[in-house]
């Protein structure tokens, strides 16, 4: 797959605030600052619209206080459980109390969400979100990544 220049109109307020954005978080050139907010909408657009019975992959994070009785243990039951969608798991030890947990997990949008929100809504869970990708979005190669970049 070919580039294509295309062109753009744009506020210049908009633009200034866009640049400055660039330089403050060192994102790059215009272009591929573009193409991130192009992929992003995209994937966001997948994992959300029509295609809900797509494959997704995400990432849930869960900081929890381990003391929570029973929490731990339905934590592991629950990955046991869902073995066919979670991929790996990372477990922190924050202090005494916190742990952080991080689950790669990889089924349709629906089905991870629903995952997500019965462990999000468990007693002693203090914070978790759930992030989605496109898993199909990225199985072909993107000439415009020329660092082998991901998103």
């Amino acid at each position: 797959m070919e580039l294509e220049r295309i062109s753009i109109t744009i506020e210049s307020d908009l633009l200034e605030r866009f640049e400055a954005l660039l330089e403050r978080r060192q994102l790059g050139n215009r272009s591929e600052a573009i193409r991130d907010l192009i992929r992003h909408r995209l994937v966001q657009d997948e994992v959300e619209g029509e295609s809900e019975a797509g494959e997704a992959v995400a990432s849930l994070t869960l900081l929890f206080d381990h003391e929570q009785r029973e929490l731990s243990a339905h934590l592991v039951e629950s990955g046991h459980a869902h073995h066919a969608h979670v991929l790996s798991t990372m477990h922190v030890h924050l202090d005494e109390r916190l742990c952080l947990e991080v689950q790669v997990l990889r089924g349709t949008p629906e089905d991870l969400r629903v995952y997500a929100d019965r462990l999000i809504g468990l007693r002693g869970v203090k914070h978790g979100q759930l992030v989605l990708s496109s898993a199909g979005m990225w199985s072909k190669p993107d000439p415009g990544d020329q660092a082998g970049r991901s998103d």
